[in-house]
């Protein structure tokens, strides 16, 4: 489906039921807002793993702006000014009432923005393997820890000057190392790709950007999942979100690495269930 959200057209789906049956009432269920990763990629990198929520809640899994199948919008709106108010727009037009949102890598910056800037929107707020500023500093060691030095220098390659070639490399030498388990081979190949977005993104903002002083901004209860392994979003990362976001709770993943559910799926899950469906 598509929606008109500002000057683009956004991409979305939807999984499981908002009113459902019960005796002779329709209850209600929560709405959990999905949010990708990247940029570049797709909310397809999420359906596989997140679909069983869809029994407790209801999903929609959104492009963002200038990925997967919403609008390409130009390059001077690849920014997370436009991310950030799309969602929020999209919510509104949605009539989508403080969904818990939930974000994995740039999708939850994506989120804590959101959720920094517009914090009466999120009921509840679900941060998975990301950061409030992207820290080569860890990253970089944490390459080089998981895959030797030629892992880390074809990461600081890409992080220095993103291009088609560099990218590439960097599939196929460091993409490995970002989970324990063997990634499913499909789930990539399903993914329309668009890297020019995390080239843009690479080449400015993306090293730019810096909410660790904005953190106690956000309101809402906050889940924070990382994984030890993590090799682009580090664990110390997560700490610094959980230092700065006031009551939230951080749940670190042995033997996981970047987005838990997919080397946790089942542990995960439920730790998400859990805290979505709590008080």
């Amino acid at each position: 489906m598509r929606l008109r959200v500002r000057d683009v057209e956004l991409y979305f789906d939807t999984a499981g039921m908002g009113l459902v049956p019960d005796g002779p009432e329709m209850c209600e269920r929560p709405v959990i807002v999905c949010l990708h990763g990247g940029p570049g990629f797709d909310h397809s990198t999420l359906k596989s793993y997140l679909l069983p929520l869809a029994e407790e809640a209801q999903l929609v899994f959104l492009d963002h702006r200038g990925q997967g199948r919403s609008d390409e919008s130009t390059p001077d709106s690849w920014n997370f000014d436009n991310w950030i108010e799309d969602l929020r727009v999209f919510c509104e037009t949605l009539g989508i009432e403080h969904p818990v949102l939930l974000g994995q890598s740039f999708g939850g910056m994506v989120a804590l923005g959101t959720a920094i800037r517009h914090p009466d929107l999120p009921a509840k707020l679900i941060v998975s393997s990301s950061a409030a500023k992207i820290r080569l500093d860890r990253a970089l060691p944490m390459f080089e820890r998981l895959g030797g030095t030629e892992a880390r220098n074809v990461a600081e390659r890409l992080f220095d000057d993103p291009n088609e070639e560099n990218f590439d490399a960097f599939l196929a030498t460091c993409l490995p190392l970002y989970n324990t388990t063997r990634a499913d081979p499909d789930i990539l190949a399903r993914v329309l790709l668009k890297p020019e977005v995390g080239f843009h993104f690479f080449r400015g903002e993306g090293f730019t950007f810096d909410w660790l002083g904005d953190l106690h901004r956000v309101r809402c209860p906050t889940l924070i999942l990382a994984g030890e392994l993590d090799p682009i979003t580090p664990v110390a990362d997560h700490e610094d979100l959980a230092a700065g976001i006031p009551g939230s709770r951080l749940e670190v993943f042995s033997d996981a690495g970047h987005g838990v559910f997919r080397d946790k799926p089942a542990e995960a899950l439920q730790l998400i269930r859990e805290f979505v469906l709590g008080d």
